[in-house]
């Protein structure tokens, strides 16, 4: 087994809460989770207005499927960095190289999918909002839902760079560590055990090697 593979030593390690927490994947994780909780917290509590002339609550972003993709995605992204984060915490105590494999490249998907999927909802709350004249609207919340939109954004696509770097490093610590015999031309071959114009150490002529007649002339046989 590789001394380290994808961004973590080998399993047994104890594990180290206050380096845990220093670390970039880490702090970008909490940032990405609270800007996931202000996002869909913010449009469950006051992204609904309630005018008299109608029963249902208005999304203050002129459509209720704008509120309702903002509220989809943040929820996911609030569990993802949770299970993200348990992941992370428990990876160094993974030996199954394969298994860090699949963590790493699931990390990077998800995280460049959400960073699209966020990009996607901050351009569509400020272009509704910009489109909103309606005064009795709570202004600062809207605002704050769209800037937190821009904020996961950026946490998200630093979520991808670091897990694209993960994975990198864990495919040049394989190859590292594994080479191919046959098409290494690097690896120096041992010493042969005597040269080729010595014999084996200790070899001695066969004792009938002298009773055997020379090869000469031919001599005809007598009769």
């Amino acid at each position: 087994m590789q001394g380290n593979a994808y961004g973590a030593s080998l399993a047994g390690g104890a594990f180290d809460l206050e380096s845990f927490l220093k670390q970039p994947q880490t702090i970008l994780r909490l940032l990405s989770w609270l800007f996931s909780i202000v996002v869909f917290a913010t449009i469950t509590a006051e992204g609904y207005i309630n005018p008299s002339s109608q029963p249902k609550g208005e999304c203050v972003f002129n459509s209720s499927s704008v509120c309702s993709y903002g509220v989809g995605v943040g929820v996911l992204a609030f569990l993802a960095c949770v299970i993200f984060l348990i992941l992370d915490a428990y990876f160094p105590q993974i030996s199954n190289a394969k298994e860090r494999k699949y963590i790493v490249i699931g990390d990077l998907v998800f995280s460049a999918v959400w960073t699209f999927l966020w990009f996607i909802c901050f351009c569509v709350l400020a272009n509704q909002w910009s489109k909103t004249n309606n005064p009795s609207v709570p202004a600062d919340a809207a605002r704050a839902i769209v800037a937190f939109a821009f904020f996961s954004i950026i946490s998200w696509a630093l979520l991808s760079y670091f897990a694209y770097g993960r994975y990198r490093q864990g495919v040049s610590d394989f190859d590292q560590e594994y080479r191919d015999p046959a098409n290494d031309h690097n690896t120096a071959y041992p010493p042969a055990p005597y040269s080729s114009s010595s014999g084996p150490t200790g070899y001695q002529q066969s004792p009938f090697s002298h009773s055997k007649e020379q090869p000469g002339e031919y001599q005809p046989p007598s009769y």
